[in-house]
């Protein structure tokens, strides 16, 4: 990772949990940075994957995990016949608008998490196929899924956003903090 996540005070294992998701976003956020909407829709790799579809893909399900935490249905439904489409900018959305939503989306994942009485405490997964039956997950183990989830999409990004320009990781770190000091 290109970037440091500062300590959380002192046993604020929220605050450590909140503090890695949120630069794993950054990494996301950061491998859009600069590009149009038409480029964030280009696949250069082998894969099917561009960078606005990993953006939309992360955002939607991190707002599906938390909806599940709080045991609401799911906002966005997806089934086998439109799974695909959390994968794809459609006609209309754009990578502006698709962050401003992720946004949203993690403000609302924080403000939930800190609201919480303890991470130990459990909700019920939804009858799914891949899911045991029964089964219950910690809220801890929500923001850690949440974390190897959206890690695991940022190294995506950093490749399809090195395959599209030759812009690494470090050197998008650098036009951030250079945007932001400027």
């Amino acid at each position: 990772m290109p970037t440091h996540v500062l300590a959380e005070a002192h046993g604020d294992e929220r605050g450590a949990l909140l503090a890695f998701l949120e630069a794993q976003r950054g990494g996301l956020r950061r491998a859009v940075l600069g590009l149009t909407d038409a480029q964030a829709k280009q696949r250069p790799s082998a894969s099917e994957l561009s960078l606005g579809g990993l953006v939309k893909h992360v955002a939607e399900v991190e707002q599906r995990w938390l909806e599940f935490a709080q045991q609401r249905e799911p906002s966005i439904p997806r089934d086998q016949n439109s799974w695909h489409l959390g994968f794809q900018l459609q006609d209309g959305e754009s990578v502006a608008g698709t962050l401003e939503f992720w946004e949203g989306v993690a403000a609302e994942t924080e403000k939930f998490i800190r609201s919480v009485p303890s991470l130990d405490d459990t909700f019920p997964l939804p009858p799914a196929p891949w899911f045991p039956k029964d089964a219950r997950q910690s809220m801890r183990w929500l923001l850690l899924h949440l974390i190897e989830e959206t890690a695991r999409h940022a190294g995506h990004a950093d490749i399809v956003r090195e395959s599209l320009d030759g812009k690494t990781a470090f050197a998008l770190v650098d036009e951030e903090r250079t945007a932001r000091e400027g």
